[in-house]
């Protein structure tokens, strides 16, 4: 799998936060839904915008001053807020359920026709007609794909990270349906401007605030 124009995302740094703190964050996703009562009793809603973000706080992930030193050089080095990074959902990074092998089988991207070289990467919740969620930070060494459902060889697609999109050499055949397996991390910023720390405090078992904030990239 090759990148095609390798992360031309403005302002965006390709660091991964540390995975060992990353893995004891709290969070999820959040969905914004404007709700108005009607005078019949019942209500409408309005849904925000059509995609999650998830918000994250990380300092449930420190275990020690070794991390919390990593944690003030990786603050330092993203300029606080300023530039946005990867980060590692612990609870959701797999294509696959974590109980399952990653497989080429995974996600449907779509069907071919002939023509068409691009499909968008995406996870499905749901099932059927459930959420596609766009999926804008692969890891390259562990996407799979497949064409009717025959594994294709990782020099025949590349990764376009402006579009999102599966790129193939070779358009698949009409008809033939097009999925992928991957594991992927997400674009976060932190979403604070100050990082408070204190020594004796983090010795007492006072756990930090370290807000994380996804980003649309």
């Amino acid at each position: 799998m090759s990148d095609r124009d390798a992360f031309p995302l403005p302002g965006f740094h390709d660091a991964l936060f540390p995975i060992a703190i990353g893995l004891g964050a709290t969070g999820g996703p959040e969905r914004q839904v404007e709700i108005l009562p009607l005078r019949s009793g019942r209500e409408a809603r309005n849904q925000r915008r059509r995609h999650s973000l998830r918000r994250f706080d990380v300092g449930t992930g420190l275990r020690d001053l070794a991390d919390l030193e990593t944690l003030i050089a990786f603050f330092e080095a993203r300029g606080g807020a300023m530039h946005p990074f990867r980060f590692r959902d612990p609870l959701d990074h797999r294509s696959s359920p974590r109980s399952q092998a990653i497989g080429a089988a995974d996600q449907p991207l779509g069907m071919g026709d002939g023509s068409a070289t691009r499909f968008p990467l995406v996870k499905t919740y749901g099932g059927d007609g459930g959420y596609a969620r766009p999926i804008r930070l692969p890891r390259n060494d562990t996407v799979v794909v497949a064409v009717n459902a025959q594994s294709v060889a990782d020099t025949a697609f590349g990764f376009d990270y402006e579009t999102g999109d599966v790129v193939f050499n070779v358009p698949p055949a009409d008809g033939a349906p097009v999925s992928a397996g991957f594991i992927f991390d997400i674009a976060v910023r932190f979403d604070i401007e100050h990082l408070a720390t204190s020594l004796s405090g983090f010795r007492a078992g006072e756990v930090p605030s370290v807000p994380l904030v996804e980003v649309m990239i």
